[in-house]
């Protein structure tokens, strides 16, 4: 595990770099009989098909020689399939939350969580929401543990998620 030193930095728009998480991310789970997302459906060229480029959010580790992608996410605008009865410009959706398996352990994931609620606020929402398989408890757990509240349970292209919602406050960032 490479051990984060001091803070990290966030850019934009990479979706090599955002695939390059979801990848060894999904390769490790993989591994582990654990499969999360097929690491084919997480090339470039795949995200850039289903997810708008400016979405990605990826986090770096702020050391100039070796800074290297560490996690990422994308929120998107809206998500009909999952949300689909949320009125315009009610919320951020969260998807594909990753930590590269070199910094897992050391809370980078509600860093993310942080990022992305932030990101919410500025963005004048009131909430932020996600969907995560029903059958993966530790993600309940992690998204219980940052202050998400269950709201719903859905079918949605034949898997049973659990969504989930955050209020964030809308000027100068941080949690509702």
């Amino acid at each position: 595990m490479t051990p984060i030193h001091g803070p990290l930095s966030f850019t934009t728009g990479d979706v090599q770099a955002a695939s390059t998480v979801l990848q060894a991310t999904a390769t490790q789970l993989q591994a582990r009989g654990r499969t999360l997302w097929p690491p084919d459906r997480l090339t470039p060229e795949h995200l850039q098909r289903h997810y708008p480029p400016g979405g990605w959010h990826v986090a770096w580790t702020d050391a100039a020689a070796t800074s290297e992608p560490v996690g990422c996410f994308c929120l998107l605008t809206s998500d009909p399939p999952f949300w689909p009865h949320d009125p315009p410009g009610e919320a951020l959706y969260l998807h594909k939350l990753a930590v590269h398996p070199s910094a897992q352990g050391q809370g980078l994931a509600h860093t993310l969580l942080r990022e992305a609620a932030r990101v919410t606020a500025l963005a004048g929402r009131p909430w932020l929401k996600l969907d995560t398989d029903a059958a993966r408890p530790a993600l309940h757990h992690l998204y219980d543990s940052f202050g998400f509240e269950r709201c719903g349970q859905r079918d949605v292209f034949g898997l049973t998620v659990i969504l989930y919602r955050l209020p964030v406050r809308r000027a100068g960032g941080g949690l509702g």
